[in-house]
């Protein structure tokens, strides 16, 4: 029998959380995992305001409540003063995982130099990984190429679910020796 993987899809946005503006982040991460995703999951989407404490409680009870297995942010990364969605995903993880978003600033400057000025990151709480994302759909994507081959070992090891990827799509990387069928 396969796990559904809880997914919580957080678009962090004053604009968006007032209703003002049109939540196009949230959108393409789930747009994204349908193309990739070849488990089971279930998304667990919120708009919440850029407010740090807003975003903590958030990141909480999604990986403490709802038992998201990956909690995917979008927005809130760059350099403003109410981008918070890095000091809040730090302040409630067990531990940060910073090559997540070396990885994604690495990809992303290939396409515009601004990409210096976002502080993506991704930390692990409990048996939850939590990446932040850029905003933009476009950014998203590119991102999400980079890192998600690891995502699905990633939470694997920190006691989640086993997660399979459509190949033809994107292969999740799994070193031989944790494969299912290792060839």
């Amino acid at each position: 029998m396969t796990e559904t993987l809880i997914v919580g899809i957080v678009t962090v946005s004053d604009r968006a959380s007032r209703g003002e503006y049109e939540d196009r982040g949230g959108p393409a991460i789930r747009e994204y995992l349908e193309a990739v995703m070849a488990t089971p999951w279930s998304a667990q989407p919120r708009v919440v305001a850029d407010e740090r404490p807003q975003i903590e409680t958030t990141l909480c009870e999604l990986a403490d409540e709802a038992a998201a297995g990956l909690v995917l942010t979008t927005g809130g990364t760059g350099p403003a003063p109410r981008d918070v969605t890095p000091e809040a995903t730090l302040a409630v993880a067990d531990r940060e995982m910073p090559g997540f978003g070396e990885q994604m600033r690495q990809v992303s400057l290939r396409a515009v130099p601004t990409a210096i000025l976002s502080r993506q990151t991704a930390a692990i709480r409990g048996r939850t990984l939590i990446v932040n994302l850029p905003g933009q759909p476009k950014a998203i994507a590119e991102c999400l190429d980079a890192v998600f081959p690891a995502i699905p070992y990633c939470i694997e090891l920190i006691g989640g679910a086993w997660i399979d990827t459509k190949p033809e799509r994107l292969a999740a990387f799994r070193p031989k020796s944790a494969r299912r069928n290792p060839t």
